[in-house]
């Protein structure tokens, strides 16, 4: 049985998609899309951009997107999973790889999602911790 399971914020990274972009016309052109309905070049700040730009929610969130349902389409039928599912975020993803939402409906609700939690944080400023890459011992 094969899945795609997809992350939620903190997955990001400088860098991420960029290959995709480069190697498939398909990802380019969802990519293209992107900027256009987002109406900034994400792709710049994804491909390019600092940690701390990166780190925004309002552009995390999205990217974090992006990088999942492209890389998910550009798969394609050479790994057809059997589920998805994902983790806050990650589940808008797994609602396009499962073609339940279309790709830019869902850019759009990510996107809205995200600057609403970029102004709460804003309006009360808060922390959360993840624990991350923990070995077993």
């Amino acid at each position: 049985m094969k899945a795609y399971i997809f992350p939620g914020q903190g997955a990001q990274f400088t860098g991420m998609g960029l290959e995709l972009y480069q190697n498939s016309a398909r990802a380019k052109a969802l990519f293209e899309k992107a900027n256009q309905t987002l109406g900034f070049e994400i792709t710049k700040i994804m491909f390019e951009g600092t940690p701390e730009q990166l780190k925004q929610t309002k552009v995390t969130q999205p990217a974090i997107f992006l990088h999942s349902t492209i890389t998910a389409e550009v798969m394609g039928a050479s790994f057809a999973p059997d589920m998805v599912a994902g983790h806050s975020l990650g589940e808008i993803s797994a609602l396009v790889a499962n073609k339940t939402l279309a790709f830019t409906d869902a850019l759009q609700l990510v996107y809205k999602r995200a600057l609403a939690m970029q102004k709460a944080c804003e309006a009360a400023p808060s922390t959360m911790a993840a624990v991350l890459g923990l070995e077993n011992t």
